[in-house]
């Protein structure tokens, strides 16, 4: 199996920071030349970084998403529910958990996305955890027009990766990255 897709089916850990000692011995330094949004306390507070919210019928576009975040040199930790959730749970603790669990949140919004009622709740649940446009609820919008879009992110800026695919991808690591 190629290197990206078994790292892709494995689990990240949660909540590892790798550090080493300065010279002098005095303070723990990160190895890794990452912001101070990304080292800060906020992102270690919570077992994931980002959920991905999404209709199964978008699985393999969202699966270049979270190969794309957890192979940038932050390696956000994603939740993605059918390789995160545990079998056996209730799907709506799972979902519940996991956007409580999350830093921020991404809303893969399709045709797809809102014809299936899984996705609205955890959209909802999302926005109950966080009901102001503060940057953790990440709306992207593909193949969708502008008067499709949920009126309940009406109050929030949307990327569209329609045309431009990887542009949407690095404007959604900015902001993940720079998410208080």
């Amino acid at each position: 199996m190629a290197g990206w897709i078994k790292s892709f089916f494995e689990k990240t850990k949660k909540g590892t920071c790798k550090t080493e000692h300065t010279k002098t011995g005095t303070s723990p330094q990160t190895t890794s030349s990452l912001s101070v949004a990304i080292n800060g306390s906020i992102r270690w507070s919570k077992d994931y970084d980002v959920l991905i919210c999404h209709s199964e019928e978008d699985i393999s576009y969202v699966k270049e998403l979270v190969s794309y975040l957890e192979s940038t040199p932050e390696r956000f930790r994603c939740f993605l529910q059918l390789r995160d959730s545990s079998p056996g749970s209730a799907i709506c603790t799972e979902l519940s958990e996991a956007v409580r669990n999350s830093h921020c949140w991404v809303m893969v919004i399709t045709a797809s996305f809102l014809n299936d009622p899984w996705c609205k709740y955890q959209m909802h649940q999302a926005l109950s955890e966080s009901p102001l446009p503060n940057g953790r609820t990440i709306p992207l919008v593909r193949n969708l027009s502008r008067n499709q879009y949920p009126e309940e992110l009406r109050f929030i800026y949307y990327t569209d990766t329609t045309m431009d695919q990887d542009g949407g991808f690095a404007k959604v690591k900015k902001t993940i990255t720079y998410c208080k």
